[in-house]
C-alpha cells in the first residue's frame, strides 16, 4: 500500500521543541507569573528566573500547546537589570523569584504587569502612569511567613520551585528578625526530635511582641501580637491573615480610603479589621465580613479596644452575605475588598453589582485576578477612577494593587 504525501498547510504552528531542547533567545519583558517571554522557531517560550535583556540559552522543560515552558542553563549576554542573587537557595527555593532583578527592575515588571493584566483580561487599555510605592527595605521586610517540614528527610523551609519537596532553608533574607530567629528555634526543635511527627506546615506572623506560631510548638505558642498602624493598634495572631509588609501598611490605608466618608461603608474580606477600623471613623456604619473565626473575633475586639461601636463584623463567606443580607442595608456609600490571591469568590462579584455601592475600592494581592473582577464591574457601570500600586513582597512577582473605581452615576 502506497503511503500518502504529507501535505504542507498554509500557516500551520511550528513543530514544537522537544522536551530537553537548547534554544537561545532574547528575553523581551516579564509577564504576569514572573516568567521572562522570548520567541524562538515562531514558537513562545516562558522562560524561569529571567531578567529583561538577557541573552540565554534555555532548555524547554515542557509545552502546553503553542508555549514551551524553559530554564536557564547559561547566561550568554546579561541584561543590565541582572544583578547576583545574594540567597544561596535562590533557583531552588519557591519562594522568590525576582532575586536575579535590580530593586528597580523589580518595581519597573510589576508595573508591567499590571498593564499587560489590565489589557488582556480586563480589556482596559490603561494609559496613565501607574505610581508604584517601593517597600522601605527590599530585604528583612516579611512580617509573615509559611514553612513546611519534611519529618522524614528532616527538612525545615518552603517548598521548592514547581514542586512540594521542602526545600531546607537555615535562614531567608527576606524575614524580619523575629521570624528569623523563630525559624532558628524551630530547626533547633527539629535536630533535637521535639517537635510532634504530625507537624509539617507551620503560619508564623511577627508583631511588637515578638512572634506568633501555629500551630504551637515547644517553647513556641500561638500568641497574640500587634502592631501600631495609622495610630492604631491591631491585635491578631498567626491563626488569622495580616498584611505581610508592615512598613507599607500607612500609604496604602492612605491611598486605599481615600476621601471615603458619609453614612454606611461595607468593607469584605475584613480579616482582624485593618480597614474596618478607620472605616468606623470615617461613616456612621460599617460592616465587615470575614470568613476566617480567629480574624474576625480580633476585628471585633480591635473595635471594642479603639471604642468604636458603629461597626458590625459577621463571619460569613463573602458571596453568601451578599446575597443573604446585603438587601437590608440600603444605600452604600463606599465598599472595600481585599480578597485573597484567588481574588473574589463564586457570586461576591454579582452580588456587589446588586448592592450598587457609589464607590468601590478594590485591594488585590494579585492582577490578574484583580483585571478579571474589574471587568465585570466595569460592565456593570463602574469606572475606573484612580489606580496605584504597593510594592509590599519585594524578591517575588507579586504586588499589591488598589484601584477606585466609581458608579455611573456618580
Amino acid at each position: 500500500m502506497r503511503k500518502r504525501k504529507r501535505r504542507e498547510i498554509k500557516g500551520r504552528p511550528k513543530e514544537r521543541q522537544p522536551s530537553g531542547a537548547l534554544v537561545e533567545v532574547t528575553i523581551e519583558r516579564i509577564l504576569p507569573g514572573g516568567a521572562g517571554l522570548a520567541h524562538a522557531d515562531g514558537r513562545t517560550l516562558l522562560v524561569a528566573l529571567a531578567a529583561p535583556g538577557d541573552r540565554v540559552r534555555a532548555r524547554v522543560e515542557r509545552t502546553q500547546g503553542r508555549v514551551d515552558f524553559a530554564s536557564i542553563t547559561e547566561i550568554v549576554e546579561p541584561s543590565p537589570a541582572r544583578v547576583e542573587p545574594p540567597c544561596p537557595y535562590f533557583g531552588r527555593c519557591g519562594g522568590c523569584d525576582f532575586q536575579q532583578l535590580s530593586y528597580e527592575a523589580q518595581l519597573a515588571a510589576k508595573v508591567g504587569i499590571i498593564r499587560d493584566c489590565l489589557r488582556r483580561i480586563a480589556r482596559l487599555d490603561f494609559a496613565e502612569e501607574i505610581h508604584i510605592t517601593p517597600s522601605p527595605s527590599a530585604w528583612n521586610y516579611r512580617s509573615r511567613a509559611q514553612w513546611q517540614r519534611d519529618p522524614l528527610r528532616r527538612r525545615l523551609g518552603y517548598f521548592e520551585r514547581a514542586s512540594h519537596r521542602v526545600c531546607d532553608v537555615a535562614a531567608c533574607p527576606v524575614l524580619v528578625p523575629e521570624l528569623e530567629t523563630t525559624l532558628e528555634a524551630l530547626r533547633a526543635l527539629m535536630k533535637e526530635d521535639l517537635l510532634p511527627e504530625e507537624l509539617t506546615e507551620f503560619q508564623a506572623v511577627a508583631g511588637d511582641e515578638g512572634a506568633s506560631l501555629a500551630p504551637p510548638a515547644p517553647q513556641l505558642p500561638t500568641r497574640e501580637v500587634s502592631r501600631l498602624v495609622g495610630g492604631q493598634r491591631y491585635s491578631f495572631s498567626a491563626e488569622g491573615f495580616f498584611q505581610i509588609n508592615h512598613a507599607l501598611l500607612d500609604p496604602l490605608l492612605a491611598f486605599a480610603l481615600g476621601d471615603a466618608g458619609g453614612d454606611t461603608a461595607v468593607d469584605l474580606y475584613c480579616g482582624a479589621g485593618l480597614f474596618t477600623l478607620p472605616l468606623a471613623r470615617r461613616f456612621a456604619h460599617v460592616f465587615g465580613v470575614e470568613a476566617n473565626a480567629t480574624a474576625i473575633n480580633f476585628a471585633r475586639r480591635n473595635l471594642t479596644d479603639a471604642g468604636l461601636d458603629n461597626a458590625t463584623c459577621d463571619i460569613s463567606r463573602v458571596g453568601d452575605w451578599l446575597k443573604e443580607t446585603s438587601a437590608g442595608l440600603g444605600p452604600v456609600d463606599f465598599l472595600l475588598l481585599d480578597p485573597p490571591r484567588a481574588g473574589a469568590e463564586e457570586g461576591a462579584v454579582e452580588g456587589i453589582l446588586a448592592l450598587a455601592p457609589r464607590r468601590i475600592s478594590y485591594v488585590s494581592c494579585d492582577p490578574a485576578t484583580l483585571a478579571r473582577d474589574l471587568r465585570p464591574l466595569l460592565a456593570g457601570g463602574y469606572t475606573l477612577a484612580t489606580l496605584a500600586a504597593f510594592d509590599m513582597f519585594p524578591q517575588t512577582h507579586h504586588v499589591e494593587t488598589v484601584v477606585h473605581l466609581r458608579g455611573g452615576s456618580l
